[in-house]
């Protein structure tokens, strides 16, 4: 396998060791090209708002466990890595497979497979842990922009030169959308994926939260109208 760093990679202060340049060489190989760039561009983004926080690699936080968290959070959106679950933990699974077929300790494989199951997950993955919150802050500048304004001058434009969008948040959505269709499990009802398949359906075919609570085997009523609420016996 050549390991050597794709360009653009060698113009950006990538992790070079043996994993991350294995790491690499099978995102690029197993990805769609605007899956690839945006993984390695939420690594970027990443490592840029870790420098805006006083965090610094190798003390604060594991920088090669970011890099293979951003670098590997999308796989379960490529063919490989397409199997019966939501896209996140499919692709939380071939990352763990990929990184113990090269030697990573069970450790560093545990909190990489949280930084991409929990990615999509807000108000979760900033509580585990600096690498699992930098993988999904990275992943959201690129996808939203959220953070961006953080960045320093200039920085985006570069990364982005690099690393052309491709309108990384409508590609993204349709292979979101064309595995949903494919297999609707991958999809429930109150997932990140459910959520964005249920605009691409006709209204009230994927139920919501309210949906779901008002055909409830257990019959429960909102407030006030249960069966004699507030009646004086």
């Amino acid at each position: 396998m050549d390991l050597s760093l794709p360009d653009p990679c060698a113009d950006f202060d990538l992790p070079r060791t043996e994993l991350t340049s294995r790491a690499l060489r099978f995102v690029a190989d197993a990805e769609p090209g605007f899956l690839y760039r945006h993984s390695v561009r939420s690594y970027l983004f990443a490592r840029a708002l870790a420098d805006l926080q006083g965090l610094r690699p190798g003390a604060d936080y594991d920088d090669e466990v970011v890099f293979l968290g951003c670098v590997l959070h999308d796989l379960g959106l490529c063919e490989q890595g397409n199997g019966g679950q939501r896209f996140e933990v499919d692709g939380a699974d071939l990352a763990a497979r990929f990184l113990r077929e090269h030697g990573a300790d069970e450790a560093r494989v545990a909190v990489v497979w949280d930084a991409i199951a929990l990615h999509t997950s807000d108000g979760i993955a900033h509580r585990k842990g600096p690498e699992v919150a930098l993988t999904q802050a990275g992943a959201a500048v690129d996808v939203l922009g959220r953070g961006g304004e953080q960045l320093p001058p200039g920085f985006a434009d570069r990364v982005h030169a690099a690393f052309p969008r491709d309108d990384l948040a409508y590609a993204i959505t349709d292979a979101i959308v064309a595995q949903a269709l494919e297999n609707p499990a991958k999809a429930s009802p109150l997932s990140f994926p459910g959520q964005v398949l249920r605009r691409h359906l006709p209204e009230g075919t994927l139920p919501d939260w309210h949906d779901l609570i008002a055909h409830s085997a257990w019959g429960d009523q909102p407030a006030g109208k249960a069966a004699g609420a507030g009646t004086t016996p």
